[in-house]
């Protein structure tokens, strides 16, 4: 999963950025309202955390002109304890939560959890497919109980699948969520990591759709 963080303040935004990283998360950083709003209108985000008191552009209107212009990505906002006012403009805005600062950055990696789940249609921080269970909270997955051993890269795909299970996804938006911006993306890597996943997962439950990418279900629901 691809995260955005939009924060002048570089030692928080640090903070922020090295703490979803260890999470699993691939992250893209902003320090002004102008760079943020540019990535977030032109990559592809599964949430964007975002500061309201940014330089260049504040993100009240940086969300608003995202919304405006049909992005649909999940964002948290952060703002002052004492501003409430913030709070309702943000949500006004069309933001999907909100942290009030100073805040343990444990909150924000579970609200990060829940808004990534929420915008997938899942509402618990365990997501099962068959005999797959993919623990989000713990970046961790089993299959009939036993742990799999993944690389970072191969969990991030198949956390990518697993929200969207069911569902047709191409090389192209894989690669995407994958990697950040400065990444050198090759699509041909996919291919490789979900040849190495197939062979962990012991079952056959990601699908190669010819010519659109691959799918992942449980045995027996393929139609």
């Amino acid at each position: 999963m691809r995260i955005l963080v939009v924060e002048d303040d570089r030692d928080l935004n640090r903070q922020l950025s090295e703490a979803l990283e260890e999470a699993g998360y691939v992250v893209d950083k902003a320090f002004d309202g102008s760079e943020g709003h540019f990535l977030g209108d032109t990559e592809p985000y599964d949430t964007v955390i975002l500061d309201i008191g940014l330089p260049e552009m504040d993100g009240i209107t940086v969300l608003e002109e995202w919304r405006a212009a049909g992005r649909s990505m999940p964002v948290l906002i952060l703002t002052a304890r004492d501003r409430w006012s913030d709070k309702v403009a943000g949500i006004d805005a069309g933001a999907d939560d909100y942290v009030a600062k100073p805040f343990h950055v444990e909150e924000v990696l579970a609200r990060v959890r829940a808004l990534i789940r929420r915008a997938a249609g899942h509402s618990s921080s365990e997501i099962a497919c068959g005999p797959l269970r993919l623990d989000t909270r713990g970046a961790k997955a089993t299959v009939d109980g036993k742990a799999l051993k993944l690389t970072s890269h191969e969990f991030r795909l198949l956390s990518y699948l697993v929200h969207h299970e069911g569902k047709v996804v191409s090389r192209t938006e894989l690669v995407e969520h994958m990697y950040d911006q400065d990444f050198d993306r090759d699509s041909n890597t996919i291919e490789v990591f979900v040849g190495r996943l197939r062979k962990k997962l012991g079952t056959d439950m990601i699908e190669t759709v010819r010519g659109l990418g691959y799918r992942i279900q449980a045995p027996g629901d393929g139609s």
